[in-house]
């Protein structure tokens, strides 16, 4: 089976199920996961699936189908992981900058937890005491990352317990006599540089005898995939050989088992998004390829100045002509600017890749535009997993005043 899905399919999904619409292609979801299982085998490495990146409860259970674990950043996302099928005991929740009220709900629950603050886990110890594990999330002070929106470990960011405040931290263990069997670091991502991650580790190793009822050292996600042509992603394989030796020099060895929680390297490029060319609008500079989309879908290319590879699957041997292809916001709404693609025509189906890790996700009913649907491609079959955006659901949570 095929990890790539064609012109052809993605064309009959968009007449099956019309535009905008989201696809995800499970077999690529499946081989991106046996990449890193292949990688790190013989090692004791657990993965968690950063579900931030993706939360549709399809996509989930499928995820949960390959034996994966699931990582969760707020009790909502822990939430729907139970409801996917997770067992508690597979489902990581770290905390960030939340009211404690959360990790208790978190707690209860019964899943792992990560603490990123003093503050909470100073409530958590009073509480708790030893009487429940409890990882804790450190900012390791490392500049990593594709861009400074998404690099979390830097001396400036408000991840994570800082690690020149440890006194601070073993005064709250040990005042509190916490069970602490987790040390967490995440460092940003789009991250290729192995490297990075091997300094992770070492900051660790001067942490980690301070802690004897340690489980697992969790060394985050991040990993970068590519984007365009010739994008480099990080070696998966080189980081377990560098994340084997690392341990294998240390000079006082224990066993740990380590935790990475990859997303976006598990849906990004499983993920397509499919528009239509609304209006084509030549001018002395550009011409304009407008569809029925907008940053309210796919806010990644405003926010982060990310790239897409974008294709017009209604003329895929055209001609070549220079577009700036803009979505139909009220707002500066630019995906890609003096791109080259086939020539379009309007009412040309346009499809944009890498769309699986933070789309629809982020995405919003700004200008009162619907949300699209979502599609999971599985052995060749299409399956819608979310309708569309009726215009009854953006007045469902409103309430007419007396």
């Amino acid at each position: 089976m095929s990890e790539v899905l064609s012109h052809n399919q993605l064309a009959a999904i968009a007449d099956e199920f019309g535009t905008p619409v989201y696809v995800y292609h499970a077999e690529k979801i499946a081989a991106q996961y046996q990449k890193l299982k292949d990688a790190f085998a013989g090692q004791d490495v657990v993965f968690f699936y950063a579900s931030k990146a993706l939360t549709n409860i399809n996509v989930l259970r499928y995820i949960k189908s390959l034996g994966a674990n699931v990582d969760c950043s707020s009790v909502n996302e822990v939430k729907l992981a139970l409801h996917a099928g997770f067992p508690a005991q597979k489902i990581l929740y770290t905390s960030n900058g939340i009211a404690f009220d959360e990790i208790e709900e978190a707690k209860n629950l019964g899943v792992h937890i990560n603490i990123d603050s003093l503050s909470n886990l100073e409530k958590f110890g009073k509480k708790f005491g030893h009487s429940y594990p409890v990882g804790i999330r450190l900012r390791p002070n490392i500049l990593a990352g594709g861009n400074l929106k998404i690099s979390t470990g830097h001396d400036k960011s408000k991840f994570g317990i800082p690690v020149d405040q440890f006194e601070k931290i073993i005064d709250c263990v040990e005042k509190n006599n916490l069970f602490i069997q987790g040390l967490h670091i995440h460092t940003g991502s789009e991250i290729k540089d192995a490297d990075v991650f091997v300094k992770g580790i070492e900051k660790l190793f001067d942490i980690i005898p301070h802690f004897k009822e340690l489980q697992f050292i969790d060394l985050g996600g991040g990993f970068k995939v590519p984007y365009k042509e010739g994008d480099s992603e990080t070696d998966i394989n080189l980081l377990a050989q560098k994340v084997k030796e690392s341990f294998a020099n240390h000079p006082n060895p224990r066993h740990l088992q380590i935790w990475f929680e990859p997303g976006k390297f598990l849906v990004s490029e499983a993920g397509y998004f499919i528009t239509q060319v609304n209006v084509l609008k030549k001018t002395s500079s550009t011409i304009f390829a407008g569809v029925n989309s907008g940053f309210n879908h796919l806010i990644r290319p405003m926010f982060y100045n990310s790239y897409h590879r974008i294709e017009n699957i209604s003329n895929a041997t055209g001609p070549k002509k220079i577009y700036t292809v803009v979505g139909n916001i009220c707002e500066t709404d630019t995906f890609a600017e003096d791109r080259e693609i086939n020539e379009i025509k309007e009412g040309d189906y346009l499809v944009f890749y890498n769309a699986g890790a933070y789309g629809f996700e982020m995405s919003s009913n700004f200008n009162s535009r619907l949300k699209p649907a979502e599609v999971l491609v599985k052995n060749g079959t299409p399956v819608l997993i979310r309708r569309r955006d009726v215009f009854e659901d953006l007045l469902r949570n409103q309430l007419e005043a007396q």
